[in-house]
């Protein structure tokens, strides 16, 4: 969980930003949210930066791996029962940032 919150500090640093290409060819630019552990992998969180996915707030869920050269790969997430505990996953390093950020607000 350490690795989590280092990975949001430098994010709120500096924005990192992926461009999805989607099944229709066309392109997303996504920032990077957070890259976290599930089970046994990582995965990665990415919110849409334009158009109406971004207004909705959704957010994207992929496997999240690297390659010999540090290069960033993303896969799709194939089952629903993989979906669930990433998900779940998620939710849950929401819920404690945001209790984070609560405390903080409350010590001040």
């Amino acid at each position: 969980m350490d690795q989590n919150k280092n990975i949001n500090n430098e994010m709120e640093q500096e924005e990192v930003t992926v461009t999805l290409t989607l099944d229709d060819g066309s392109q997303l630019e996504c920032v990077v949210l957070t890259i976290f552990d599930a089970g046994e992998r990582e995965y990665i969180a990415l919110l849409p930066m334009e158009g109406e996915l971004a207004e909705e707030g959704e957010v994207y869920l992929y496997r999240y791996s690297e390659d010999a050269e540090g290069n960033p790969n993303l896969e799709n997430i194939e089952s629903d029962e993989e979906y669930d505990l990433v998900a779940d996953a998620f939710d849950e390093l929401l819920d404690d940032q945001e209790y984070d950020e609560l405390v903080g607000e409350d010590e001040e």
